[in-house]
């Protein structure tokens, strides 16, 4: 129910804004060739948004500009680790649709496990695709918007996670990665919002996608939390685009509850068995309900 109403209160906002936020403007939207960029790209165009969906795999990324239309989604492979590509893709933006008003940086990756047993240069290369490139992309994307204020405001959203709210055992790199997006949208935020440019982040908790991986691997504390769609996250994006909201949890509850955790730790300790229990209960039930969904 938690996740459901956090879901709904972002759906509803996203229909009670006024189009004109989105309506005609060009989004890059970051991570594009499925879940919860895909969605987020479908829901834009769908608001009248032209977008450029970036990803590494021009199979799945064509398929998906294909599924919402190349008169309004232009595909643009690209590794957001490779910032030659970035500085090329705010280059083809331009030259194809002539401006960008909308940055979502939505690009991840994660390598579950203890820090010990993954290599220096993986845990490098999550901090780099879900930290240093978003900084470096929205940096370039920044000027170019402000720029264009007199004909409206910018908006850079960033999708973060729970994890960036309070630590996750075997999840280090990708919860200091995290937390270190969260940090630098909250300061850039102050920075351009005088500017005529809002700076949002929207952190989910787990979200119902491939991105998630095998359900084995996934700690408990993780699965603790109410899983939301890909559909639920691109709602809140949505909301903050024409809101101008600095920050959004999903579920709004469970942000609270990380929140809590980050600011008394011995609250944290003291919960982390029976978050941990739940989460079991919660694996069990989830793969029960994939198996299901494989049987019919």
């Amino acid at each position: 129910m938690e996740s459901e109403s956090s879901a709904d209160q972002a759906k509803a906002a996203v229909e009670k804004a006024p189009r004109d936020k989105v309506a005609s403007k060009t989004a890059i939207v970051t991570g594009a060739s499925a879940g919860i960029g895909l969605s987020v790209g479908r829901k834009l165009a769908e608001a009248g948004a032209n977008v450029v969906l970036v990803a590494r795999g021009r199979e799945k990324l064509d398929a998906a500009a294909r599924s919402i239309g190349l008169e309004r989604a232009m595909p643009f492979v690209a590794d957001v680790s490779h910032f030659d590509s970035l500085r090329e893709l705010l280059r083809a933006t331009r030259e194809r649709f002539g401006r960008i008003d909308i940055l979502v940086n939505n690009a991840g990756l994660n390598h579950r496990g203890a820090a010990v047993g993954i290599s220096p240069d993986t845990l490098a290369a999550i901090i780099t695709t879900n930290l240093t490139a978003p900084i470096f992309l929205s940096r370039l994307v920044a000027e170019h918007m402000v720029q264009l204020v007199q004909q409206g405001t910018g908006s850079i959203v960033n999708v973060a996670s729970l994890a960036g709210k309070i630590p996750v055992k075997h999840e280090a790199a990708y919860s200091a990665s995290k937390a270190g997006l969260r940090a630098f949208g909250r300061a850039l935020a102050m920075e351009l919002d005088p500017l005529g440019v809002r700076v949002s982040t929207v952190c989910p908790g787990p979200v119902d996608t491939e991105f998630l991986g095998d359900l084995e691997h996934v700690p408990d504390i993780v699965l603790s939390q109410p899983m939301v769609t890909p559909d639920d996250v691109a709602d809140a994006v949505l909301a903050c685009i024409q809101s101008g909201k600095r920050e959004v949890s999903l579920p709004a509850l469970s942000g609270l509850l990380m929140t809590l955790g980050y600011v008394f730790p011995s609250l944290a300790a003291a919960l982390h068995p029976l978050l941990e229990r739940r989460g079991a209960a919660n694996r069990r039930r989830y793969a029960a309900s994939r198996a299901a969904g494989r049987a019919v």
